[in-house]
């Protein structure tokens, strides 16, 4: 496999040796025709002068003896093709921080209003740089920048006389994007694959203008003013280009007459996407004054600025649906990782990312995305295995467990329970306890009490009871409170005799009192059939709970056995199974009992936004063991007759101890999403961003990606994202180019500035590199005796575009 990625490097090399040694050939047969007894004519001689002389460059000086030797001069044509094949690597080397830099600003986002239809308003990240004009500005100068910059050198340079060097390599360079790498593209497409234009319209705008540029070149040079550019020529052609870019935007926006063209929207079978086709003018919706495309995303319209996020969404969940189908066994975190991997290796990539991707591969600096994945998986398994030592590892921890505590008041005593956690097993801790008044007051309703737990070596908890008084009046629930305090520990187990000693002013306590120290005891009346209530009336929920329990309580009186029929109500959530299933029937609280649980099962559609609406409603409760007497005094028929005085006393004793529904009968169950799922999505489609896999946040991590030889594998060798051996290619490119990503380390990070420092830094580089790689080109050509236009078609453009090509 590693051969495999070497051949196409290999045939570069091969290429430029072969023509090189071709041309050197045919400028040594020439030269030695020159020297020979045939006359020649002037104007022969005068050619080839012409096409061997070296002219001083911009940077570096002539090679003297001008007139070398044959041995000399092969050995310069060496020399200048080593130099030549070298620079060109640390070219493309800084033009990958400069396209990284690009990455990063382009990837810029920012937050945006968007108005529902129905008045709701919802907040969105979208990009600030449009896709359509970040490629035909920022991108197009990342790829052309070295290019560009040779002939504003070279221009510069000469005294603003335009040489042969710079136009010739944009000529090359042009020629070998169009006929080279536009014929890979086609030919590397799998068999039975198609592939297509994403954006026809911006395509058909930039093919038009790029026919329109040749034509206007031929005009300017041939028909206005022959072989001089003159300075509104310039000016006027400096303008087509942001009009170009003007034309391309309005194209992709869908603005002026494109408007007219409308789209409709149809859902993949397969994927579950959204697919954009032209259609039929639809009813568009008024927004903040402007007129949006409607988009059918989870039946709401959404403006046409929040369709690219909402997209993103439903693709994440879609791959999280798949991946937990086909790896039931894996946690979360390991499929956010997978889930990682997948959507950047399948998501739409830019210009700059494959042209950075291309440039590291070949100089051993790794794929980027299974890099990326090696390193996010070994941050989550170090973040998983940081354990510090907190003080609870060397400090008891006493406290109540649970604090909250319920009995009938006729229950005789309720007993608490002290927890110790933590610290030394081995030693005694003594902690006091003390009843406070609440609703409920000591000597009438409970007995005061208060001592002292002992936690002996190896307990971990002790119980305690306080005493409870009953009466025969009815009265409503009572509560009061137990605090614990004064925690200490024994320092060691004293002998016969001795008193213990105890540790309570050391600088790091050795026991201490933690939440909860305070237990509440809640008393419930036993002389009262009980009021029936939820704990609120609404309840929030999320979908991914499954099944939700919600509690009925008994309060004020628990004697006798009642039947509470209840049901659920739709709202807004469908029954049925479709967002919970129905539920009715009866909850039957036996005597002494205070609590019941319903259960609802929630369905999970993993949904990224939801907010719907059920009920859960009691009926009237009614007694099961009620006596003949007194279920015929609470009939309705009893009123038809006078009653007794001692009848009229037993109803009214009845009537207050009958069952009743309470504060709250009816509760409202609203269903949202899981905040736990919608969390994972929203930090997918964040780690997806492919400026943070480009990026880089400090010159420390520069520097050692610097140094650090990484496996150039493909993408679609696996799935898994598994780190893999560097080969021997590896080795070999990371070594011969190590000077410059050591020496373009000192570069600032992407981060800085939100990429223009590292933006600004790389182009003053490159402009650098390319004077010296146009001194170098156009000394090589003259060497071989070669023209600048030759050189620079030949040579100089292969070599600034073959990252192109990969």
């Amino acid at each position: 496999m590693a051969w495999l990625r070497l051949q196409p490097l290999t045939s570069a090399f091969l290429h430029f040796g072969l023509i090189t040694f071709v041309l050197f050939l045919n400028g040594l047969r020439a030269e030695a025709g020159g020297s020979g007894d045939v006359p020649s004519t002037g104007q022969n001689n005068e050619s080839c002068s012409e096409s061997s002389d070296c002219k001083e460059g911009v940077i570096l000086p002539i090679w003297y003896p001008e007139n070398p030797s044959l041995g000399d001069k092969i050995a310069r044509v060496i020399v200048y093709f080593v130099a030549l094949i070298y620079m060109f690597l640390g070219v493309s080397i800084i033009a990958d921080r400069f396209m990284a830099s690009i990455e990063v600003i382009t990837s810029q986002e920012r937050e945006v209003t968007v108005k529902k239809p129905n008045g709701e308003t919802s907040t969105t990240t979208i990009r600030v740089w449009n896709e359509t004009v970040s490629n035909l500005t920022l991108m197009a100068l990342g790829s052309s920048a070295p290019e560009i910059l040779l002939s504003l050198i070279e221009v510069c340079g000469h005294g603003f006389i335009a040489g042969d060097l710079g136009p010739s390599t944009i000529v090359g360079s042009a020629a070998f994007n169009m006929f080279i790498i536009i014929g890979i593209c086609v030919s590397v497409i799998p068999d039975g694959e198609t592939r297509k234009i994403k954006h026809l319209r911006v395509f058909l705008i930039t093919a038009a203008w790029s026919i329109f540029a040749y034509i206007w070149l031929y005009m300017i040079l041939a028909v206005f003013s022959p072989g001089v550019v003159q300075v509104w020529e310039g000016l006027l052609t400096l303008f087509f280009f942001p009009v170009c870019v003007l034309l391309a935007w309005v194209a992709d926006r869908r603005l002026l007459f494109y408007k007219y063209m409308h789209k409709k929207y149809r859902t993949d079978k397969h994927r579950g996407v959204i697919i954009e086709t032209e259609g039929n003018h639809p009813k568009g919706i008024e927004m903040d004054g402007k007129m949006m495309n409607s988009h059918f995303l989870d039946g709401n319209l959404v403006p046409l600025e929040g369709k690219e996020v909402d997209e993103s969404r439903r693709e994440m969940i879609r791959i999280l649906k798949d991946l937990k189908q086909k790896h039931p066994e894996k946690d979360l975190d390991q499929l956010v990782e997978m889930a990682n991997y997948y959507a950047l290796s399948h998501q739409q990539k830019s210009r700059a990312f494959y042209r950075i991707q291309a440039t590291r591969m070949m100089t051993g600096a790794g794929n980027i995305l299974k890099k990326h994945a090696a390193e996010q998986a070994k941050k989550a398994s170090s973040i998983s295995e940081v354990h510090t030592n907190e003080p609870e590892d060397f400090v008891s921890k006493v406290f109540f467990d649970p604090c909250s505590y319920q009995c009938l008041e006729n229950c005789g005593a309720v007993l608490l329970t002290v927890v110790r956690k933590g610290g030394d097993m081995s030693k005694t801790v003594y902690v006091d306890y003390k009843t406070e008044d609440g609703s409920a007051n000591a000597g009438a309703d409970y007995e005061f009490t208060e001592g002292t737990v002992v936690l002996k070596p190896g307990e971990t908890q002790k119980e305690f009871s306080v005493g409870i008084i009953d009466d025969d009046i009815f009265e409503e629930d009572e509560h009061f409170f137990v605090r614990l305090s004064n925690v200490r520990m024994e320092e060691e187990q004293p002998e016969e005799g001795i008193p213990p000693i105890v540790l309570n002013s050391l600088p790091l306590p050795r026991a201490i009192l933690a939440s909860p120290y305070v237990a509440t005891v809640t008393i419930l009346d036993d002389d009262h059939a009980g009021i029936f209530t939820f704990e609120c009336d609404t309840i929030r929920v999320s979908e991914s709970i499954g099944v939700l329990e919600v509690k009925v309580l008994r309060t004020s009186g628990a004697r006798g056995t009642v039947i509470v029929p209840f049901r659920t109500v739709e709202g807004t959530a469908k029954g049925g199974g479709e967002d919970f299933e129905d539920v009715y029937g009866e909850l039957e609280f036996k005597n002494d009992e205070t609590v019941k649980t319903i259960h609802i099962k929630v369905i999970d559609d993993e949904a990224y936004e939801k907010n719907k609406n059920y009920f859960i409603e009691m009926m009237g409760p009614r007694m099961v063991d009620m006596s003949f007497q007194k279920a015929l005094l609470l009939s309705p028929e009893v009123t038809d007759r006078k009653l007794t005085v001692e009848e009229e006393e037993a109803k009214r004793i009845a009537e207050m101890g009958k069952p009743v529904l309470g504060e709250h009968p009816k509760l409202e169950v609203i269903i949202e999403e899981s905040f736990e799922f919608k969390n994972t999505v929203d930090k997918l489609i964040k780690k997806t961003n492919l400026a943070m896999v480009v990026g880089t946040h400090s010159w420390r991590d520069q520097f050692m990606e610097a140094i650090t030889v990484s496996a150039a594998g493909d993408e679609d060798e696996d799935e898994s994202g598994e780190e893999r051996l560097p080969s021997c290619f590896d080795y070999v490119m990371h070594f011969l180019t190590v000077f410059w990503k050591v020496l373009f380390a000192c570069v600032p990070p992407t981060e800085y500035c939100h990429g223009w420092a590292c933006f600004v830094v790389s182009i003053l580089i490159i402009g650098m590199l390319t004077a010296i790689i146009g001194d170098l080109a156009s000394h090589f050509g003259c060497t071989i005796g070669l023209k600048d236009s030759v050189t620079a078609v030949v040579f100089v453009a292969f070599g600034t575009s073959v990252p192109g090509g990969f």
